[in-house]
């Protein structure tokens, strides 16, 4: 795991560790670190099984279901749009 990291390398860098922050901040700075190493494995483990998700769950709904389940009414501005029978324009403010 380490290569060419011996003994001597490791108690020189926990010796250097040691003397920077001191024997009281040693067990907060190892608890935060591996907080922060579990979270980005549970991270990893999210992504991944969002990409391994079943055919079944990616499938897409038809459109009548994904109509209905839409639980937003339509706004006033998008009947207005639908009735003239012209598309919608995206603007921008400036």
């Amino acid at each position: 795991m380490f290569g060419g990291v011996g003994m001597w390398e490791i108690i020189l860098v926990f010796m250097v560790v040691l003397l920077l922050f001191g024997a009281k901040r040693l067990p907060e700075i190892g608890s935060s670190l591996g907080k922060g190493i579990r979270e980005f494995k549970s991270s990893i483990r999210e992504i991944e099984g969002e990409l391994t998700l079943p055919d079944e769950k990616k499938a897409v709904k038809p459109k009548s279901q994904a109509a209905s389940s839409d639980p937003s009414p339509p706004s006033e501005k998008d009947s207005e749009d639908e009735s003239n029978g012209e598309p919608r324009r995206l603007t921008t403010s400036q």
